[in-house]
């Protein structure tokens, strides 16, 4: 799954820059609320920049992501699909956008652009996507693991003071 998303991550923004020239042109697909236009982000998800050294700061935040996420592949269990494709989505998204901080002093390659009118969610790319998705989608599996293993957990036995319980002092109810 890692292997198909960063391919069409990669041939999706180079088609966008071939075809969606000059840059910043809306080209209306689904009307005015669904469209593709061009533009490069040098920053980060929403716009986030961190002024002219933003290109190698997130490059290197991508990196230490991807080794997390790495550790956290190491430690799945045997057919945890769910948890593979989790991280697959998100590495795929992590490393389809570090390719376009590293190769192009621009940034990255965005270009689906949706919304109303003149209210339209931040254009964004397949690799955006896909982190997106495979975020949530981790995130339920971590929480879903950790409810899991709370159900598991033995419950400890609980001391009450002798005038709570009746008994002696120290005695476990």
């Amino acid at each position: 799954m890692l292997l198909v998303v960063l391919v069409v991550d990669v041939v999706t923004k180079a088609i966008a820059e071939r075809a969606l020239l000059p840059r910043g042109i809306p080209h209306d697909v689904l009307g005015s609320w669904f469209r593709f236009t061009l533009v490069y982000n040098p920053g980060a998800a929403f716009g986030l920049n961190l002024g002219p050294q933003s290109r190698w700061i997130f490059s290197a935040l991508t990196i230490v992501a991807l080794v997390i996420l790495a550790r956290l592949y190491l430690t799945t269990r045997p057919g945890d699909t769910a948890r593979v494709s989790a991280l697959a989505l998100v590495c795929a998204g992590a490393i389809g956008n570090l390719i376009d901080r590293l190769r192009s002093f621009f940034g990255v390659v965005d270009f689906i652009d949706i919304g109303i009118g003149d209210s339209r969610w931040p254009t964004f790319n397949v690799a955006d996507m896909a982190v997106s998705i495979g975020a949530g989608l981790l995130a339920y599996v971590l929480w879903q693991e950790d409810q899991a293993a709370q159900a598991a957990a033995p419950v400890a036995p609980v001391a009450v003071p002798a005038s709570a319980s009746g008994g002696e002092p120290g005695d476990l109810v």
